[in-house]
């Protein structure tokens, strides 16, 4: 919630008063969680509000200055109305109550008891005030008014509080009480401050800003403890020999992730597990070299579907891990692969971490090396400017502040990973897969659940994502066996497949646009079908495409039931073949 007061006020003449005195106002409007500004010009007497109310000395409703205002304008009733309705004596922070008054647009006074300036901020004075501005406000809620006036309380000979206090105390008190309130009836209330009181207009604005501040650093607090009281998925991508899986235990401070240290070995499978660091839970995922510019796709299915099941509902930051080192033909084509295939939306949750960063020069930091590459500097810049450094065997004193600390630099990333999420309001990368697979883990669990009640929450989970990742494999094996076949051989597509195509249009516009991992091509999520699709279109025309996108829906049927992606694919196979001799004989084309 933020407080808006009005900085810039109006002065205006009370003519209508034998005193004519001038006034600024403050002006707040209640609603629920939501505090703003009007800006008026009249006399306290002659707001068109609910209520007034006038501070007093103990028992005396004419020991302020406001009090006899009002006593000059309604006379000696003013005072036989508060005897009635105070009685013998008032409490500090009482606030006595006249209704029915006339000759103001107000039509009620709230006559306050408060204590003397006691020099002491924290001490029974400012007690006594907030206890009274609270008792104001609720008795207005409970009353039904849906307007209030206060003068600035106890700033007088009679009372002697700094205006500093005055200003801060009230505002705090109103903002404290619109946080706390329940009722969605809006409640005005407004501040009255005299044009010639110049120390109390500078001390209300002081008291204005500090409290914006307050109010900005308890909602970052607040941030930041959501923030940290959520896991947040982090997914590592590289080529293979990046140092990802290297990484992760930097990030961990310890050995949870398997390292091979030959030269074309790497993360075989993705792996994923959940941490706390430095105060914020953590779910790292070690990914294969999705990135490596030798690897045909359809080799990464397994490991691009178990990437996506671990991940979803999708990540919050996606960490592209590069080595420090000169960049060469090799890794120029790795960070074209990585433009490729990430959407622009991908890469606003994206940081760039170097390994290897010893490499560095002396006194070097990454920034400097990254702009001494156009296409490096470029993909950074894609990226919001994130990028960090580590070295996985150098750098791991514990010295803080250290540039060169892996110690400091994972406090450094985390730190990115934080604001970046902070500004997207906690929310995290996902797409229509990453969304499918997320219902689909949930049914899975939700079953498991009935079946395997007295299971850990971790392990039902872990288990509804193994069966989600196994169905998939089945269903992405006969679309992608279907395509590939279906491709090659065209599915008699010159006359019969084009038509058959045109019925499944929907099914046929899902192949081609399904979204993969990160904003990738269809390739990662269709496990290979749309590479055969897209080749062999180039080779064979329309024959080729328009088999290829039958083959997949073909496959993806006949897959249904299979127990095995290897089973998936063969009847994927037989079903293609079947329906390409079907189409053929009813085309009466000769089979051989």
């Amino acid at each position: 919630m933020s407080v808006n007061v009005g900085l810039l006020f109006n002065k205006c003449l009370g003519t209508q008063l034998q005193m004519n005195i001038m006034l600024y106002t403050f002006v707040f409007c209640f609603f629920p969680r939501k505090l703003t500004c009007l800006h008026v010009q009249t006399h306290l007497l002659f707001f068109q509000v609910d209520a007034l109310v006038s501070p007093m000395v103990g028992y005396d409703p004419l020991s302020t200055r406001v009090g006899n205002i009002l006593h000059k304008t309604f006379g000696s009733k003013l005072t036989a109305r508060f005897r009635e309705e105070a009685g013998h004596e008032t409490l500090p922070s009482d606030a006595v109550l006249v209704e029915g008054l006339h000759g103001s647009l107000s039509n009620a006074v709230f006559f306050l008891s408060l204590a003397p300036w006691d020099d002491d901020q924290d001490g029974t004075a400012v007690e006594v005030l907030r206890a009274g501005i609270n008792n104001i406000l609720t008795s207005c809620e409970d009353r039904g008014f849906g307007s209030v006036a206060f003068p600035a309380l106890g700033v007088g000979i009679a009372l002697r509080f700094p205006h500093s206090v005055v200003a801060k105390v009230l505002l705090e008190q109103i903002d404290a009480f619109e946080r706390d309130r329940a009722s969605s009836t809006p409640l005005l209330v407004r501040i009255v401050i005299y044009p010639s009181d110049d120390e109390g207009i500078e001390a209300f604005e002081s008291a204005q800003k500090a409290l914006k501040c307050k109010e900005l650093t308890e909602d970052i607090q607040q941030k930041a403890q959501d923030q940290a009281s959520t896991t947040k998925r982090i997914i590592l991508l590289g080529k293979t020999g990046s140092g990802k899986s290297h990484l992760a235990n930097t990030i961990f401070g310890e050995k949870v992730f398997s390292v091979n240290h030959t030269p074309n070995s790497g993360t075989g499978q993705c792996q994923s597990q959940t941490k706390d660091v430095n105060d914020r839970s953590i779910t790292l995922i070690d990914t294969p070299g999705f990135f490596d510019t030798v690897k045909p796709e359809e080799d990464l299915k397994e490991e691009i579907v178990r990437c996506i099941t671990e991940c979803a509902p999708g990540p919050h930051a996606f960490l592209i891990v590069l080595k420090v080192e000169k960049f060469c033909e090799h890794e120029q084509a790795v960070i074209s692969k990585i433009r490729q295939y990430f959407s622009d939306d991908a890469l606003n949750y994206a940081v760039i971490v170097f390994t290897h960063g010893d490499q560095l020069p002396k006194g070097t930091k990454i920034e400097e090396f990254v702009s001494q590459n156009e296409n490096l500097s470029d993909l950074v810049k894609k990226c919001g400017g994130r990028c960090h450094v580590f070295d996985n065997k150098h750098w791991n004193n514990k010295l803080q502040n250290n540039y060169r600390s892996n110690q400091f630099q994972v406090e450094e990333l985390l730190c990115t990973i934080d604001e970046m999420v902070a500004e997207k309001n906690g929310r995290y990368y996902t797409n229509e897969i990453l969304q499918v697979v997320e219902e689909e883990i949930q049914k899975h669990e939700e079953h498991i659940r009935q079946k395997l009640g007295d299971l850990p929450p971790e392990e039902i989970t872990k288990k509804a994502k193994s069966e989600v990742c196994n169905r998939l494999l089945i269903q992405l094996a006969g679309i992608g066996t279907g395509a590939l076949l279906g491709a090659f051989c065209g599915v008699a597509a010159m006359i019969g497949g084009i038509i058959i195509a045109m019925k499944n249009r929907e099914l046929m516009t899902i192949l081609r646009r399904v979204p993969a991992l990160a904003g990738a091509p269809a390739v990662a999520a269709a496990g290979g079908g749309e590479v055969a699709l897209v080749a062999s279109a180039a080779a064979g025309g329309v024959v080729a495409a328009t088999g290829g996108v039958m083959g997949g829906i073909i496959g993806s049927q006949a897959a249904e039931g299979a127990a095995t992606p290897l089973e998936a694919a063969e009847r994927a196979y037989e079903a293609v073949l079947d329906k390409g001799k079907s189409t053929f004989k009813q085309l009466n084309f000769p089979l051989r």
